[in-house]
């Protein structure tokens, strides 16, 4: 189904993180992905302290590792992570030993899903001085942003972009982030949108999902979040 989408956030790398556990399992996810339309997805493996300890080097060799055994015939991929925006995290990303996107100049962001940090906006901007656009994971997911999707605002005027877990708009993570989610819909407050596919049976998932955007938003707004947004973003300079 060559619908030419990008995902950008997906855990098909084996035994990295809490997503595929071996590289059967990956692959059966990128196939499952390209059915649902996409004909390029971004392996976003866990950076988190103390719960995936994953450096920048070990992320690397275990894209690389996994890249040997893809057959062929599946979307094309890349390599970022998914970087948990703690200080360890944030030193990192500064000094330039995160994982960004594919072209270097975008990186993935997640935050904790209880509150926000106090200086978030500031370090945001201090990503941005440094030349790197963060981009949200999953703001629908945040429980600042159920209760008010104002929240993230100062973090789109800090220059952050939101991205969305697709798979919000049917219910994968109960009613209160697929209100949300609907909410920053209606606000045109996403950029692209996603996968965050662990499993392979998240594809069925995320087709359906899609699907569901689709009766919401139109086909054209659909194309622009799942191929036009992401397209800029690996491509901004």
């Amino acid at each position: 189904m060559g619908l030419g989408f990008i995902d950008l956030h997906c855990h098909w790398v084996a035994g990295i993180d809490d997503g595929a556990r071996t590289p059967e399992q990956g692959i059966a996810m990128l196939r499952g992905l390209q059915q649902a339309g996409f004909s390029k997805v971004v392996a976003t493996p866990h950076m988190r302290p103390g719960m995936f300890d994953n450096d920048k080097p070990a992320l690397e060799r275990a894209y690389a590792a996994m890249v040997e055994a893809l057959p062929e015939g599946l979307p094309e991929v890349g390599l970022a992570s998914e970087h948990y925006f703690d200080d360890v995290v944030f030193g990192r990303l500064k000094s330039g030993a995160g994982v960004p996107y594919p072209g270097g100049k975008s990186v993935l962001i997640e935050l904790s899903p209880q509150q926000f940090p106090i200086a978030l906006p500031a370090r945001l901007l201090d990503l941005r001085r440094a030349g790197l656009r963060p981009v949200i994971a999953h703001p629908e997911r945040y429980q600042p942003t159920w209760k008010d999707t104002e929240a993230m605002q100062p973090l789109i005027d800090a220059g952050a972009s939101l991205l969305l877990d697709v798979c919000a708009l049917v219910g994968k993570y109960g009613a209160a982030s697929q209100r949300a989610a609907e909410k920053l819909l209606e606000e045109d407050a996403y950029e692209a949108g996603c996968s965050d596919a662990h499993r392979a049976e998240d594809a069925a998932i995320t087709a359906r999902a899609i699907e569901r955007l689709r009766a919401l938003v139109g086909e054209d707004e659909t194309d622009r979040l799942m191929r036009r947004g992401p397209a800029s973003i690996l491509t901004e300079s």
